[in-house]
């Protein structure tokens, strides 16, 4: 599970050689924008429905703590962490061609793990600079999609739960954000497992400083439960 360590100036040589292809058409698989969930009973199941508005930029959002110092190409980000599994599925859009997907964007995601902590860097009360977790790049597809295998991520101090991206066309920087994640969800995630010693998260997304104006557009579409783990989805509006 382990990934090339490779410089950041490397990885657009690596993944970018060939440029950013951009897909023609959508059909009956135009992406949808993030929708919202609702939870009963440990079990998550998304809402919501397909809509023209929904082709939109993304917001654009601080990098934030601790963004990567290198890049590790790769799609199990884990590193032995412990946590609820996510599968995370990203898609990049190109909205000025009517949400067609966008083909060998680089995606970049960082997050902190259960205890709220990042790799990489000293940060108060933990040194992480010798870790790479919960840390990885890839490449779109045909359908500008990509999967990464995460644990869920935990919370720190006065801001809301949270993923970092940032996506790379033709080796510049076209959109930097952040993915906000279903109360319902978190509340469940951090009534169990190796979260519940932290409990709750006392900032929610419409507290948070990042998402308060912008959560709807922000917010992760996510199915499953603590036990078995999650599914998440969530599509990235560029312009190309």
């Amino acid at each position: 599970m382990g990934g090339r360590h490779i410089t950041r100036r490397e990885v657009f040589g690596v993944l970018g050689a060939a440029g950013a292809a951009l897909a023609v058409g959508c059909g009956s698989e135009t992406p949808t924008s993030p929708t919202t969930i609702t939870g009963t009973s440990g079990t998550t199941t998304p809402t919501g429905g397909t809509s023209s508005a929904a082709c939109v930029v993304s917001p654009q959002e601080t990098v934030g703590p601790y963004p990567s110092l290198s890049d590790l190409i790769r799609s199990d980000i884990r590193e032995g962490r412990s946590g609820t599994p996510v599968a995370l599925t990203l898609t990049v859009v190109n909205v000025n061609s009517a949400c067609s997907p966008v083909a060998n964007a680089v995606i970049d995601i960082w997050q902190c793990d259960a205890e709220g902590h990042y790799s990489q860097y000293n940060q108060p009360g933990y040194n992480g600079t010798a870790q790479t977790f919960l840390r990885g790049i890839q490449a779109t597809d045909s359908q500008g999609q990509v999967t990464f295998t995460t644990v869920y991520p935990g919370w720190y101090a006065g801001r809301a739960t949270h993923i970092h991206v940032e996506v790379t066309v033709n080796g510049r920087s076209l959109k930097v954000t952040q993915i906000a994640f279903p109360e319902t969800v978190n509340n469940e995630v951090y009534r169990s497992g190796v979260y519940a010693v932290r409990g709750q998260n006392p900032t929610s997304n419409t507290g948070d400083m990042v998402f308060a104006d912008s959560v709807q557009s922000e917010l992760a579409s996510v199915s499953g439960n603590p036990t078995a783990g999650y599914t998440a989805t969530f599509t990235v509006g560029i312009s190309v």
